[in-house]
């Protein structure tokens, strides 16, 4: 979502010195660039998680002002020709425009363009804005876009919506099946001994009470999702079983995305990226490029390792309209830290 205005600038009221802040905001933390004009990095900062859902989006907006209060110090700017910001919870064109509008409001930035937090790894990882990307880290999502501006994408904000998958999913799914292994409901599964065992708990009656009673916190529930996989390394087929459903899921969401961009049958990159895909998995990453030979055989599957503000940073400078030498300058700041 795209907000511009003549009211934007400095606070003093003179013009802007940079060209464009890239802010990538995830629900754990907050990356923030100022660009030059040419493309150089000329202040960063690092702050805390951005969730608008929790806190609202004006205390959400809040914390990013203090994040991008001491890149502009360190720029020496107060304001920047355009504001490229990729965000968490931006899951639906609504929630971006409310989330452009409150960042327009700022004057941070002459234009104020918002899109969800997805597209910053997508353009981390190709030379162009033309790919997929697959993201599974606490969630699952997928994104594309062509040069032309056309995108793809998925409402992803959990069960309502279709979605499968994520670190949390995947440790819910493990608790499931080792639950019903242990008490008899279903098959055995070395889950239901690794798990627990993971909190120094000796069975899942003991673990199921201490989550129950928050003897353990809720949020330490993502600890089990490497436990997941390694005992699907470990051979068990229970846990084998989910790790090949969640790559049939990653290759179903780059599939669709493909097709509604019309890419499946040119060579196309296949972005992954967040915690659990740039793990490289080596169960999850071989079934994921068997199924994409099968299903996407033109698709080029790579891993993105990149810092996604690198990607909110080339989207801004896409957006302006920037040299090729700038992309370049950006990109080297980045790719060489």
């Amino acid at each position: 979502m795209t907000s511009s205005g003549s009211g934007a600038g400095t606070a003093a009221g003179s013009s802007p010195a940079a060209l464009v802040l890239a802010i990538d905001a995830g629900n754990s933390k907050t990356d923030v660039a100022v660009l030059a004009a040419d493309g150089r990095v000329a202040g960063t900062a690092r702050g805390g998680g951005f969730r608008p859902p929790v806190v609202g989006v004006e205390v959400a907006v809040d914390s990013l002002a203090e994040t991008v209060g001491r890149a502009f110090a360190e720029a020496g700017v107060g304001s920047v020709a355009h504001v490229a910001a990729c965000l968490a919870n931006a899951d639906l064109p609504v929630e971006e425009e409310r989330l452009a509008a409150a960042l327009h409001a700022r004057a941070w930035g002459a234009s104020v363009e918002v899109r969800n937090d997805t597209f910053a790894i997508l353009r981390a990882g190709i030379a162009e804005p033309r790919g997929v990307a697959v993201v599974c880290g606490a969630g699952i999502n997928c994104v594309g876009m062509r040069p032309d501006g056309r995108t793809a994408r998925f409402p992803a904000i959990g069960r309502i919506s279709g979605d499968w998958g994520g670190g949390w999913g995947l440790a819910e799914e493990a608790l499931w099946h080792a639950a019903r292994a242990e008490d008899g409901r279903g098959g055995p599964t070395a889950l239901a001994r690794t798990l627990p065992g993971h909190f120094g708990l000796t069975s899942m009656y003991a673990l199921i009470e201490a989550l129950h009673l928050e003897h353990l916190d809720d949020a330490r529930r993502h600890e089990l999702t490497p436990v997941l996989f390694s005992t699907a390394l470990d051979g068990d087929p229970v846990a084998r079983s989910i790790v090949d459903r969640l790559a049939d899921e990653v290759v179903a969401m780059a599939t669709v995305a493909l097709t509604r961009l019309s890419l499946l049958e040119e060579p196309t990159p296949v972005l992954l990226g967040g915690s659990i895909l740039a793990a490289r998995h080596p169960q999850l990453d071989t079934r994921i490029s068997e199924l994409l030979a099968t299903r996407a055989p033109k698709a080029i599957p790579q891993v993105v390792t990149a810092r996604p503000v690198l990607g909110a940073a080339l989207l801004g400078l896409d957006h302006v309209g920037a040299p090729d030498e700038a992309h370049a300058h950006v990109r080297a700041f980045y790719e060489g830290d």
